[in-house]
């Protein structure tokens, strides 16, 4: 029951990839990234969340600690940051509400 348990520890994560190349579909890229890191397609399938592409090349996954460690050992990954929900303080900004 161990994959049971580092499921219960899988955890939401933003990773940031270098640009896909031209030519080149953003998401199977992406997918790819995730796949080679997961060690097959299904898997990544399941645990990508999300495809980013516009403002930032990259992609959210839930992951579990041993896959977090694979994907960020993946050359074209840069940067891996646990994902967040914020929300703001105030609705007031220099006294406009």
């Amino acid at each position: 029951m161990a994959g049971a348990a580092e499921a219960e520890h899988a955890a939401n994560y933003l990773v940031y990839v270098n640009p896909h190349p031209p030519g080149v579909d953003c998401q199977a890229y992406q997918l790819g990234i995730l796949a080679a890191a997961l060690g097959s397609e299904a898997k990544a399938k399941a645990a990508i969340l999300y495809n980013y592409r516009n403002v930032m090349s990259g992609f959210s996954a839930r992951l579990t600690p041993p896959e977090l460690e694979a994907v960020k050992k993946q050359p074209q990954v840069n940067w891996v940051l646990p994902s967040a929900t914020l929300s703001l303080m105030s609705s007031k900004f220099d006294g406009v509400s």
